[in-house]
């Protein structure tokens, strides 16, 4: 069994739980499609992009991101400090991407090829 396949069904089946949810008062009034698409796309940028220089960085930057919106809509991180702390968190990302060696993106490298020219 792949499990590339079964990505979309269990997170479309946590969406619609959380939906649920929300809708009987049992988790507070969160805007759980933007805070679940921060970290969809941050997983879906490593599964489908592999891990390379570009997607180590946006991958788990979306994902802190998504993190960050729930506590921020939760009352328990202000925005005053979120934005310090996901510059904070970006920086660090790009460091240990240039610190592993990841691959550059092909998609980088044919620009850079361009450029050269």
């Amino acid at each position: 069994m792949k499990t590339k396949g079964l990505v979309v069904p269990v997170l479309v089946i946590v969406l619609g739980i959380t939906w649920l949810l929300n809708i009987l008062k049992v988790l507070p009034g969160i805007d759980w499609i933007w805070t679940i698409g921060l970290a969809v796309v941050g997983v879906l940028t490593l599964l489908v992009g592999g891990i390379n220089k570009l997607t180590a960085i946006v991958g788990p930057f979306l994902m802190v991101g998504s993190i960050c919106s729930l506590l921020r809509q939760l009352d328990v991180l202000p925005i005053d400090r979120e934005i310090p702390i996901l510059t904070i968190v970006l920086g660090i990302l790009m460091l240990i991407a240039q610190v592993l060696s990841l691959p550059i993106p092909e998609v980088l490298k044919a620009e850079d090829a361009q450029e050269k020219k």
